[in-house]
């Protein structure tokens, strides 16, 4: 009868969005960062990868990935730095208590689902992994926090560690060569300013031209601004933002994200050859911004890109329709605006005009409206049914 038992449980995981970037490795087999970085936990509500992790003693070897319903390769370094450390973890406690079945020994299935594009620059790696690595700790019933579980989840994808925790988190840097001290910090829980919001703009749902990866290599490699941005800027970026955060103070926090995202993009377009991740619509988009904040006298949205055309930008819910309605207005023919969220803003005229406007209709392919959430939960819905066998 044992013979036939299916373990499993399923997590759900977030997207997070980087205020202070994290670019470069100081070690890239340890996914090791060059620099801190610290970003907000999307609402899953919106953006979030669903995982079930399952194993039993009937599955055939090896471990096998379902994603979006397509088989996924789990034999590179990333996948298996992973799963070898939560086997490792788990034989750990077989081994203190006999009575505990051999979990650590069946091979793995796991299924997985994105509720966003993949690989198209948001931040759909970090989810995963975080579920991933979430679902099987749960599966293994893993004392570890989760704080100590990003010290794994780091290893599959450097920003998935963030994914771990809600609300505003950092990633240290960290000193040790081991990366023992290269963790995910909760900088401030959700409660502490859940008035955050963030309107996406898709630019593009194809995956990018250039991993982040392979340019963030490249960048380490030959820019000469590079050094300059991981040492000086970013320290005190990251110092200056954790203060916005806790005192909650949105313009300071909206120009550091602004000039962030920026130092950013401008070590990409100093790279050999040069790594381009916006275009014309995304530099649109950042007009828009400014024209909003033109019109309202104030700092009351701040931008930010990833490695990737999209946009995201960030504003409070007391000014949802002097952000939100100039980009409704102009792209309100656009999926995305259909729930609560979306329907509660209302469209103002006469705030983006030009060639923004044709920019943004011509080139946003839809919007996403979401705000700052919580970190990983465990849901009873399966992707795998109680055969083993994925749920169609």
């Amino acid at each position: 009868m044992s013979e036939k038992i299916i373990y499993r449980t399923s997590t759900t995981a977030p997207v997070n969005i980087a205020v202070i970037k994290y670019w470069g490795k100081r070690d890239p087999r340890l996914n090791l960062p060059t620099n801190s970085s610290l970003s907000v936990t999307l609402s899953q509500s919106d953006l979030r990868t669903h995982t079930t992790a399952s194993c039993s003693p009937s599955y055939a070897a090896p471990d096998t990935l379902l994603l979006n319903a397509k088989p996924q390769p789990l034999s590179d370094a990333r996948s298996q730095a992973c799963l070898t450390a939560l086997r490792s973890l788990r034989a750990d406690l077989e081994k203190s208590n006999s009575s505990l079945p051999p979990l650590s020994a069946y091979p793995l299935r796991l299924c997985s689902a994105n509720n966003f594009p993949t690989a198209a620059g948001l931040a759909s790696s970090a989810a995963g992994f975080a579920a991933l690595v979430r679902s099987i700790a749960d599966l293994y019933q893993l004392p570890q926090s989760p704080t100590q579980l990003s010290l794994i989840a780091r290893q599959g994808s450097g920003s998935a560690c963030r994914s771990l925790l809600g609300g505003y988190v950092a990633w240290d840097q960290g000193l040790l060569l081991d990366g023992s001290d290269s963790l995910a910090r909760l900088v401030a829980p959700r409660s502490h300013w859940p008035e955050m919001r963030a309107l996406i703009l898709v630019v593009s749902a194809e995956k990018k031209g250039v991993s982040s990866t392979m340019g963030m290599q490249t960048t380490v490699q030959t820019s000469t601004l590079f050094q300059t941005r991981a040492t000086q800027i970013v320290p005190k970026a990251m110092q200056a933002m954790e203060k916005a955060v806790a005192d909650k103070d949105f313009e300071s926090f909206a120009k550091i994200t602004m000039r962030e995202s920026n130092s950013f993009h401008a070590t990409c377009l100093d790279t050999d050859p040069p790594i381009f991740y916006l275009n014309d619509v995304s530099r649109a988009a950042i007009k828009g911004v400014e024209s909003v904040n033109e019109k309202a006298g104030r700092i009351v949205a701040g931008y930010t890109f990833d490695a990737g055309p999209n946009c995201v930008i960030y504003y409070l819910e007391e000014n949802r329709d002097v952000v939100a309605g100039p980009f409704k207005n102009v792209l309100g023919a656009k999926e995305g605006w259909e729930g609560a969220q979306g329907k509660s803003v209302e469209g103002k005229e006469g705030v983006l005009e030009g060639k923004v406007v044709e920019s943004l209709k011509e080139g946003v392919s839809r919007v996403i409206l979401t705000s700052v959430g919580e970190g990983p939960i465990s849901v009873e819905d399966h992707l795998i049914d109680e055969k083993g066998e994925p749920v169609p």
